[in-house]
């Protein structure tokens, strides 16, 4: 049987190294951030998001990455701090990454091999948002242009 995204793990910002099995049976919304890149103000529309939908199961699994033009240079400490202070972040936050290439983070291979985008597979930028249903399956892909407001209504459908 095919690996699901529940069996992979990842490590959070704190260190801590979590198996995503803790989100079974809520909608996840994994989007790869950057604290230095236009799109950052969506931090403030995927914290509004989750404020708003985590008690009906929606949690955001945010990923920071310094792919895209090096827009995440910052520790954990500081992309921590960055998050909280500017944009009141609740939603969990993991260990900075990398979404394409050799080293890409298990979790996004997966979601890549699951949901390609119209140029192929691989991220085009930061704020590229997948969405995984409530029973692990990976369901959407938003661009890294797309307004997490925008997603809003999708959300509810599947929540």
């Amino acid at each position: 049987m095919e690996a699901s995204l529940f069996e992979l793990e990842a490590k959070k910002l704190n260190g801590e190294t979590i198996s995503l099995k803790e989100f079974e049976g809520k909608t996840i919304v994994v989007v790869n951030t950057a604290s230095k890149c236009g799109l950052t103000p969506q931090y403030e529309g995927l914290e509004n998001l989750y404020k708003i939908y985590k008690d009906k199961g929606l949690v955001i699994l945010g990923f920071p990455c310094n792919q895209f033009g090096k827009q995440e240079q910052g520790t954990a400490n500081e992309i921590s701090e960055f998050c909280e202070i500017n944009y009141g972040v609740s939603f969990p936050m993991f260990d900075k990454v990398e979404v394409n290439g050799p080293n890409a983070h298990p979790v996004f291979k997966y979601l890549k091999s699951k949901l390609g985008g119209i140029l192929g597979s691989n991220i085009k930028w930061n704020f590229t948002k997948f969405v995984i249903d409530k029973n692990g399956k990976p369901v959407k892909r938003f661009a890294p242009t797309t307004k997490p407001e925008k997603m809003e209504s999708y959300l509810r459908k599947i929540l």
